[in-house]
């Protein structure tokens, strides 16, 4: 910590939860966010704990870019008022970090808590800009067009596969067509989740995007394809790129998992990064509340975003019902056999709990915050949808983590209602808030846990602890049958399990040992959970001319 930073007195940390209870009480009375963020700035300034703010809220969204060092950090325009420098431009989230802890937590375990990785392995940065090779699309041979499938990281993942697909195959690319059939029934169009133009011009390089396909084509006949699962770049030359002989119009009937994870062309890899992390921007619309829901959760401090998977189709779809009621376990149940496209029916929730296959539930990912260290002062941000059962599964986890927000406590009724009814969009503010964390958890390792943690790296390598739940499950059911009591010893157990799972940088993963076909493929690493080392290098390494390059 630098010599010039003073360290606030106890009194005034203890005045500061005093506040921090205050707006709680305002909002469970009715209060607006707003209406209570404004009384509590008022209040941190008579009590002389506030700084004058430089932060504005006005520029619309847009995730971190590596090029913008003459722009405001986010981590400085979202600090609260009463931390916030003037002018200060932060070179890192850790600079961030420190400042928020500044008097806050003054002890090194305190600090431990939320720092990411150490300094030498946060030195990675993007590098995604095209080998000199590398050319611009010429005249393409025909049009491609993508139905998507799944919900938001889904989709943005196959979307950026199938940018890297238009290229291959010389083609121009329709702008895809979200998925409106799943469990969702989500209604959005590409351009109510994305930004339209900036995702046609950012790929103006790479591949040619139009929005529609030419009015002679709409009614000519199209080849119709479903592509083979983690193909190589051999699979679209030699069987997908012969279809231009007959048809004008591919049209690719779903999207996810239709490139290989590894042992693609670099060029290529890269384009895939650039689609995902660069050209699929959320809509203005998104960014801005985005934006809003962030400042407003950096006013309680520096924060941990859960990915709480604990809604109502993840239970059904994964089987998993324990700690649940026999009326609500058959009623997923129910709801998995009615799911035609869910392909398994008969599951084992307990050997699927054993296995480490079940997201943690609320009351067990309370037990693993406080294992891990973390005091009940910790601002939560729960990004999820409606969680099963409600508030009676959430009673354990919001008494340990009494300032356990989410969208709709952040944001009021007006400001959510162009994005309630639409799960893709409610999801992307979610992932605002998650990517801009201090610190992200899941409790499970679905699309969104993998596209945050993937995402996180590719910006710096943020602190993301991936919890073991397999090794957490055997501790817990020991607490349950009262062999392991809460305290010192469990919580010094769950911090050895996770030393090496806080996103450090490290290799993608390969196949499983012993795995074949389809299984060999699905259990890779995905290419968007970690982009190392194809989209990440160290400044000076041979790669990293153009580490600060944009699209």
């Amino acid at each position: 910590m630098p010599a010039h930073r003073k360290v606030r007195p106890a009194g005034a940390a203890v005045r500061r939860a005093a506040l921090r209870w205050w707006l709680l009480s305002l909002a469970a009375a009715g209060a607006t966010v707003t209406a209570a963020a404004a009384l509590l700035a008022v209040a941190l300034h008579v009590s002389g704990l506030a700084a004058p703010s430089s932060a504005s809220s006005g520029a619309p969204y847009r995730l971190s870019q590596p090029r913008e060092i003459e722009e405001l950090r986010w981590e400085q325009e979202f600090a609260p008022p009463q931390l916030a420098s003037p002018r200060k431009v932060f070179d890192s989230p850790t600079d961030a970090v420190l400042l928020l802890l500044d008097g806050v937590a003054d002890d090194a375990a305190g600090k431990r808590l939320w720092l990411p990785a150490p300094a030498p392995a946060r030195r990675f940065v993007p590098c995604v800009a095209p080998s000199p090779e590398y050319r611009s699309p010429v005249v393409s041979r025909g049009y491609l067009l993508v139905h998507t499938n799944g919900g938001l990281n889904q989709m943005r993942a196959g979307i950026s596969d199938m940018v890297a697909v238009a290229r291959i195959l010389n083609a121009t690319l329709i702008i895809p067509e979200l998925d409106k059939k799943s469990f969702w029934h989500d209604k959005s169009n590409f351009s109510d989740v994305f930004d339209e133009e900036h995702f046609i011009n950012s790929l103006a390089n790479d591949v040619k995007v139009e929005k529609k396909l030419p009015k002679e084509l709409v009614k000519a006949p199209k080849s119709v394809r479903y592509f083979k699962s983690w193909s190589g770049v051999d699979y679209y030359e030699d069987e997908i790129s012969p279809l231009w002989d007959h048809r004008q119009v591919i049209r690719a009937a779903k999207s996810d998992s239709r490139l290989a994870n590894n042992h693609l062309p670099p060029d290529i890899q890269k384009l895939r990064c650039r689609a995902f992390f660069q050209a699929l921007r959320f809509a203005p619309p998104i960014e801005a509340l985005g934006k809003l829901l962030v400042k407003r959760m950096r006013s309680f401090g520096p924060y941990i975003a859960l990915h709480l998977r604990y809604e109502k189709d993840m239970l059904a779809f994964s089987g998993c019902t324990y700690g649940l009621s026999q009326t609500e376990s058959e009623e997923l149940a129910m709801i998995r056999e009615n799911t035609t496209y869910w392909k398994v029916k008969d599951i084992d929730p307990l050997e699927q709990r054993s296995h480490g296959y079940c997201p943690l539930t609320p009351k067990e990912v309370g037990m693993f915050l406080s294992g891990l260290g973390y005091p009940s002062s910790t601002p939560v941000y729960i990004a999820a949808g409606e969680i099963y059962g409600g508030e009676s599964h959430m009673v354990d986890l919001q008494s340990r983590f009494p300032i356990l927000m989410n969208k709709e406590k952040l944001a009021s009724a007006e400001e959510l209602r162009p994005f309630s009814q639409y799960a893709a969009q409610m999801a992307a503010l979610d992932y605002i808030v998650s990517v801009e964390s201090d610190v992200f958890i899941p409790s499970y390792s679905g699309n969104m846990a993998r596209a945050v943690a993937g995402h996180r790296r590719f910006l710096g390598h943020r602190k993301t602890i991936s919890p073991d739940r397999k090794a957490l499950v055997r501790l817990f059911d020991k607490v349950a049958s009262g062999l392991l009591k809460e305290g010192e010893r469990l919580s010094q157990r769950i911090i050895d399990i996770h030393q090496k799972r806080q996103g450090s940088p490290r290799k993608r993963k390969g196949p499983v040992s012993g795995t074949k076909g389809k299984d060999r493929f699905r259990s890779e690493e995905a290419f968007y959970e970690n982009p190392f080392p194809d989209c990440l290098c160290q400044p000076g390494s041979p790669a990293s001319g153009d580490s600060l390059g944009s699209i």
